[in-house]
């Protein structure tokens, strides 16, 4: 028998996963895996259940929203040997699942998982203690995916981070840093800024570049300074939001594989959506390719051996 850590959050995503937990279930026993069930039973359980089981594994597979697959990858970061992962989406705005193409059906997802092939992804480490998949940021708008409870996400879904950011624009402040990478360095005062490595960001996909690729080594980095009128301010969401072609003198954007960024104050960050910590020096920098993840694409939509891989590509190795 092949062993498997089915780890879920009971409660993601309206709690869909209770009308397809047996159908799920019964997918993974006829593909031959001996199941062991876990349902989270709070912050950090996922990630522990994981450290210490995980090792037992030959595939670990996560039921949730973004903040779940990052705390059992957070796990999986942690063991000797790193098993297969599986995801199953099922939060309210699974940004990482819609960058992976994964089916937004559960059953199809479960089927995928034991279908699939496998697609190596690079993973964010933080400050040396913490990872992210897809996503590190600070500034505004970033508190309200943690702030908002999971009863008013389940009831309104991606509605609910519209209706909360709405309610944060009068409390835009600043935040002086200094930022440094490979092939340069900024010190401003920032409204916002983000390390991500998604096609998607909180359901829009505007906010990043559609092309990047999920295992090239390289973060895509955007930093915000502070506008100085209302009307500058204006201007920044057009061009984010409306993809203007004239570029913004408050917006930064590039590529790295490593960043670090230093501010006079404790600034909040948030990692896939959950609270990252209060920081005033942060490390990021990218494990390439760490993370072996199951997709449902072929080898037969992918470039030649010894070019960049797309999403869903099967590794060269």
């Amino acid at each position: 028998m092949k062993n498997m850590l089915f780890v879920f959050n009971p409660r993601s995503g309206r709690e869909q996963i209770k009308g397809h937990l047996m159908e799920i279930l019964d997918i993974f026993s006829r593909a031959g895996y001996d199941i062991h069930v876990h349902a989270t039973q709070g912050q950090g359980d996922a990630r522990e259940i994981v450290r210490r089981l995980g090792h037992r594994a030959r595939l670990i597979v996560c039921s949730g929203g973004d903040g779940t697959l990052n705390e059992v990858i957070s796990g999986m970061m942690e063991l000797k040997r790193t098993p297969l992962l599986g995801y199953i989406p099922a939060g309210s705005t699974n940004d990482f699942a819609a960058s992976l193409k994964l089916p937004k059906r559960m059953g199809l997802a479960a089927s995928a998982v034991v279908k699939g092939r496998p697609f190596p992804i690079d993973i964010g480490t933080f400050c040396e203690d913490r990872y992210f998949v897809y996503i590190a940021a600070f500034g505004a708008f970033t508190e309200v995916s943690y702030q908002t409870s999971q009863d008013k996400k389940n009831r309104l879904g991606h509605q609910a981070y519209v209706l909360e950011g709405l309610k944060s624009l009068s409390a835009i402040r600043p935040s002086h840093m200094r930022v440094q990478w490979e092939e340069g360095s900024l010190e401003e005062d920032f409204v916002f800024g983000m390390v991500t490595n998604t096609v998607s960001v909180g359901g829009f996909k505007g906010l990043v570049n559609q092309s990047v690729a999920l295992n090239d080594g390289v973060f895509e980095v955007l930093l915000i300074r502070m506008p100085r009128t209302p009307v500058d301010l204006s201007n920044i969401v057009s061009y984010m939001f409306l993809k203007e072609e004239q570029p913004n003198e408050y917006v930064y954007r590039f590529k790295t594989s490593s960043i670090r960024i230093e501010s006079e104050g404790p600034v909040d960050w948030v990692l896939d959506g959950e609270f990252g910590g209060s920081r005033t020096v942060v490390d990021i920098r990218n494990e390439r390719e760490r993370i072996r993840i199951v997709t449902v694409q072929t080898a037969s939509s992918c470039p030649a051996k010894g070019r960049t891989r797309s999403i869903g590509c099967p590794s060269d190795v």
